[in-house]
């Protein structure tokens, strides 16, 4: 038999990142906290939890979290039909969804798709960030339940449902366009003008390149992960750089941005991906995002 207990206090503190913090959720002690987790990781031979500040989850510790989230949402189902099991003393526990996205989207329309969903819900939404191209490798590893990402093929075990295309343009400022790309933009020029990359992840501006002027080039660039940074930095000047066509278009209308090369915009398809499991259960969450997607993302 699980020991059901034990799995509540990895999950808590895999969430709060703490054992103390832990504690107060489950209303026990932090040593209390502490032997549950212990003792399971010895039944198991295993270690869940990555002892740190904060504490972080092993991948069997993910995996073990996740169980706990179905866990969470059968009880809650079985709760809302049998009230008379609910026990008037015990602390409430809320049952946290793990979800992975990328930084544009989020910075775009993830945000007002989880807040129409959070609005009629009891979960609470736990949103990490990743590349488009890498939160697909969340959900195969077991560490969120489901993931915006650019991976078309359906990860094993998950429905995967279009969402449309997330749309970007090469951009910078009037004042970097005269200084770098006087003379046009060249593979020559490219090479000498410093571009925005998000992070090591970070592939658009080598696709746009690929796309735009058929070349791989070693271009220099600043580091920068932030979205909103990186529009920041466009408009200064500090370089240029792939940004999502809904957070600069006016910037463009008012001419404080221009396009590297005018009609060259990429676009990148973008696919909801959910854990089978509880596909069903969270209808209304794919609803919400799949609704919010195509309003917002290029068709």
């Amino acid at each position: 038999m699980l020991d059901y207990s034990a799995l509540r206090a990895v999950a808590a503190v895999v969430q709060t990142g703490s054992f103390d913090r832990a504690a107060r959720q489950l209303g026990v002690t932090s040593s209390a906290v502490s032997q549950r987790v212990k003792q399971l990781e010895e039944r198991l031979g295993v270690v869940l939890i990555a002892r740190g500040s904060p504490c972080t989850a092993t991948e069997t510790g993910d995996w073990l979290c996740r169980h706990m989230e179905t866990v969470g949402m059968l009880e809650g189902e079985l709760l809302a039909h049998l009230p008379a099991l609910i026990d008037p003393a015990a602390t409430r526990q809320r049952v946290t969804l793990h979800i992975a996205t990328n930084a544009d989207s989020l910075g775009t329309w993830f945000v007002a798709a989880m807040s129409a969903f959070a609005r009629h819900s009891p979960y609470l939404l736990n949103i990490a960030v990743d590349d488009q191209d890498h939160t697909a490798d969340w959900l195969q590893r077991g560490r969120v339940i489901a993931a915006v990402t650019s991976v078309e093929k359906p990860i094993q075990g998950c429905r995967r449902t279009s969402l449309g295309a997330l749309r970007y343009v090469a951009t910078a400022s009037p004042d970097f366009i005269a200084r770098h790309f006087a003379d046009g933009v060249t593979p020559e020029a490219i090479l000498d003008a410093p571009a925005l990359t998000f992070n090591q992840k970070d592939g658009l501006q080598d696709r746009w390149l690929r796309q735009a002027l058929g070349v791989d080039l070693g271009y220099p660039t600043h580091w920068l992960p932030s979205t909103q940074s990186f529009i920041e930095a466009s408009l200064s000047g500090m370089g240029w750089g792939m940004n999502p066509i809904q957070l600069v278009r006016p910037h463009l209308q008012s001419g404080r941005l221009v396009e590297l090369i005018p009609d060259t915009a990429l676009d990148i398809p973008l696919y909801w991906q959910i854990n089978r499991l509880v596909a069903d259960r969270l209808a209304a969450l794919t609803r919400e995002v799949v609704v919010t997607a195509r309003h917002h993302l290029s068709a």
